[in-house]
């Protein structure tokens, strides 16, 4: 197939540093390429990728000091997105709604997969209007406030099983926190947690300007503490280690999370997870198998002393069972090939004009199979 990705232009892809949703996009083109399809990919011009690669910026936005204003260089992506669709099969957006209205005319051969929340008010009336345009969530839960629309699927992300080496050998080493600092992160509480459990901590997480202020009212204040490690943000090439060496990871989160990449990772790296029942935890983690489900921090305690006697080798299989890049990129595939099907049968249903024959008025014919 003929497809084209469609990434957000805040980070490269693959980011930097952090970027899930570039992550994602990244992984998922390299898988198709290596499955055969001819595969473009429209992204900030310092991405790499083995896809035909469109540049949109000249570098990705977060890092560029002269960009302010991520909009219009979006809008400028979607408008060759658009002057470029004659030569896909399908597009595949990962830009949430900013396209939505530009694609209307021809929005069957395309998919925008949502990687945000999608509680908040503002989006229904949006995505009510917009019913027509096929659209994939990440979990189930992503889905539930979201009014009558025309899913295509539930995709699960995935990850490359080369990307990270399992650490298989029980640790009793630190906890873990890795993400943003934020509010609905709750990284207050994976520090109390350290604190009763009276194990290290080592956060690495990255603080955004918005989040600025919470992180040096609510934050700074719990890390001058002997079992807290704060370490900022960490690129790629740390997660390996930073995830593997850790007894859990710490998802303490306190809103209705997507998906959350970082559950997967520490599972790539044979780490189980302890999280709070938000969004998708319950979709991703299974309990006393990948990990714990928690409802409190006395039960965040007893999960921590429990973390331990967990089969790190069985936390890694079931990574690969379920949350594999060739596992996602295949129900992806899935999925187009669904939408291109119902396209060509739209198209066979389409009345088409038949010849003028003695200044008759043309009768409607179907088109030829």
């Amino acid at each position: 197939m003929r497809i084209a990705q469609v990434a957000p232009l805040i980070e490269s892809v693959p980011p930097k540093l952090y970027g899930g949703t570039e992550r994602i996009v990244s992984y998922l083109t390299e898988e198709l390429v290596r499955q055969g399809h001819d595969v473009t990919l429209f992204a900030s011009g310092d991405s790499v990728t083995a896809a035909e690669l469109v540049p949109c910026c000249e570098t990705a936005i977060r890092l560029d000091p002269v960009f302010n204003d991520p909009l219009p260089h979006h809008l400028m992506m979607v408008d060759k997105v658009r002057r470029m669709a004659h030569r896909f099969d399908v597009i595949h957006f990962h830009v949430d709604l900013i396209h939505i209205p530009l694609i209307r005319d021809m929005a069957a051969a395309t998919v925008t997969t949502l990687h945000g929340r999608l509680d908040l008010a503002d989006l229904q009336g949006f995505y009510r209007h917009f019913d027509d345009v096929p659209l994939v969530s990440i979990s189930n839960h992503q889905r539930r406030p979201m009014p009558p629309v025309h899913w295509a699927g539930t995709v699960y992300h995935g990850l490359p099983k080369d990307l990270y080496r399992p650490t298989l050998k029980r640790t009793d080493g630190y906890l873990a926190f890795l993400g943003r600092i934020c509010p609905e992160k709750r990284p207050d509480r994976a520090i109390e947690i350290a604190k009763r459990t009276g194990i290290r901590l080592k956060i690495a997480a990255k603080v955004d300007a918005v989040d600025r202020p919470y992180f040096e009212s609510r934050i700074r204040p719990l890390l001058d503490h002997p079992l807290i490690d704060f370490i900022g943000e960490i690129g790629e090439s740390d997660k390996e280690a930073f995830l593997g060496n850790a007894r859990a990871l710490l998802f303490p989160i306190d809103w209705p999370e997507p998906f959350g990449l970082v559950m997967i990772e520490a599972m790539a790296c044979g780490t189980p997870v302890i999280a709070w029942p938000c969004g998708s935890v319950p979709e991703v983690v299974a309990p006393g198998l990948t990990g714990f489900v928690v409802d409190s921090l006395d039960a965040a305690v007893r999960a921590v002393h429990a973390a331990g006697a967990l089969d790190r080798a069985r936390v890694r299989r079931c990574f690969e069972t379920r949350f594999s890049v060739e596992r996602m990129g295949a129900d992806y595939v899935a999925i187009y090939r669904r939408l291109l099907a119902r396209k060509k049968a739209a198209f066979r249903r389409a009345p088409v004009l038949g010849p003028l024959s003695q200044g008759q008025a043309t009768a409607d014919q179907p088109t030829a199979a």
